[in-house]
């Protein structure tokens, strides 16, 4: 598995000295170039999800391989108060979604 960053989508937390995904990031693996969040090492990643769960702009998905998500597929959050929404979305489009409390 490893994350992806949508570029069009990141805003790169504007006004911070780190960007929220920088921050929490337990590996040190992401940081801001031109504005935008980069992962500096993808091999490095062991899929924690705090980037996932702590960017506002939905611009961190997980992506799961064959192996694990069926025919390959993302895994998203939208965090909403006490709850955060994991979304599995597949390569065709389908998806499921599943509600949990912090």
């Amino acid at each position: 598995m490893t994350i992806k960053i949508n570029h069009d989508l990141c805003n790169g937390c504007p006004g911070r000295k780190e960007g929220c995904c920088e921050r929490i990031c337990p590996g040190n693996l992401i940081e801001r170039k031109q504005g935008k969040a980069v992962i500096t090492n993808k091999s490095d990643c062991w899929d924690c999800a705090a980037c996932v769960k702590t960017c506002s702009m939905n611009a961190i998905k997980i992506y799961l391989p064959e192996e694990i998500g069926g025919r390959g597929g993302n895994l998203l959050a939208q965090v909403k108060g006490d709850e955060i929404i994991w979304i599995i979305k597949n390569n065709s489009g389908k998806y499921k979604k599943y509600n949990l409390l912090r």
